[in-house]
């Protein structure tokens, strides 16, 4: 009986603690549905112990084993990392609430993960990439995929943005009781306003040829449905079915764009991210800029791009240099 009525008690600290995150702290929903899952998770281990499986009895040694079964069932080192980080939280916020004998977190670390560094594209295949307006061999002339593809590839390319921040874009700025921009672009100014992690706007440049790109994109947005199908009003890039497009269907299109023009990489919208980082930082040499233009709270999470450049600049080496093959 105990246990049961624990169990349901624990649902509905989760259920407020995800509230509380919404609300007061602002987190976008993926952000929420990834706590969500990560706090369920931890739920679910608690309920395989026998003895008080309630959340508040948990202890550092209980929190530790099942960092070890998630590792034991192939779960990386970066996925422990971000699950023992949801859950640090859920208990400093459940410690304002009731006591607690410790945060069973405190102290628990996840299995070392391996150092990988982003990837991305050369110049070459990155330019190839979004200046190609379909995949080849495609013979439809729906301006959606053609207008459409090349203006969200060009700008993912030149402004180094987040899938979300693309498809949260707006046409121009709109409040109104329903609505509230959160993300825009401004055509006199040449920039693109967007709001990322942790509910942060900034403001990043846009190149001439996306641009381009998105100024032919709007010429044909409004007319590529029927005539009666309710299109949104507000969003920058819509389906022909008049909705605001998903990061799925940018995910598909850009994978299947990739791999007809023969590019040897897993392509994905993050893939131009990594490539608009890793080119303008090659050029300009500027990791501060770099670090505001991609919205990153530490310069830590751009300096990874510094190793990048490093290793581009390595195999130049290895290639040119007389002494640099080793002897057969």
């Amino acid at each position: 009986m105990t246990d049961s009525v624990s169990t349901v008690g624990d649902t509905d600290q989760i259920a407020s603690y995800l509230a509380y995150l919404q609300t007061q702290r602002k987190l976008a929903d993926h952000t929420l549905d990834s706590y969500r899952r990560d706090l369920h998770q931890l739920h679910a281990l608690s309920a395989e112990k026998k003895a008080n499986p309630a959340l508040s009895a948990l202890t550092q040694i209980d929190i530790r084993r099942f960092a070890s079964q998630l590792h034991a069932r192939g779960l990386s080192g970066s996925s422990i990392a971000r699950k023992l980080s949801a859950w640090r939280g859920f208990y400093q916020w459940l410690a304002q609430r009731q006591t607690l004998r410790a945060n069973p977190t405190d102290g628990v670390k996840a299995p070392k993960r391996a150092k990988t560094l982003p990837k991305a594209l050369g110049v070459d295949d990155a330019v190839r990439l979004v200046s190609a307006p379909r995949p080849q061999g495609d013979t439809e002339e729906n301006p959606l995929s053609r207008l459409c593809n090349q203006a969200m590839f060009e700008l993912l390319y030149s402004s180094g943005l987040r899938v979300s921040e693309l498809t949260s874009l707006d046409k121009q700025y709109a409040k109104t009781p329903a609505h509230e921009s959160t993300g825009w672009i401004d055509f006199d100014a040449a920039e693109v306003t967007v709001t990322g992690k942790g509910n942060k706007r900034r403001s990043v440049p846009v190149g001439a040829a996306a641009i381009t790109a998105l100024r032919s994109w709007l010429i044909v947005r409004d007319t590529i449905v029927q005539p009666t199908t309710p299109i949104d009003p507000h969003a920058l890039f819509i389906t022909a079915r008049g909705r605001r497009i998903t990061p799925r269907t940018v995910q598909t299109r850009i994978k299947a764009l990739a791999q007809s023009l023969g590019i040897p990489a897993d392509v994905h919208p993050h893939v131009l991210r990594h490539s608009f980082a890793s080119h303008v930082l090659q050029s300009s040499g500027d990791l501060r800029a770099v670090q505001e233009m991609l919205g990153h709270s530490s310069i830590a999470s751009t300096q990874v791009y510094t190793s990048l450049d490093f290793q581009r600049l390595a195999q130049v080496y290895d290639a040119a240099h007389p002494r640099a093959k080793k002897q057969t």
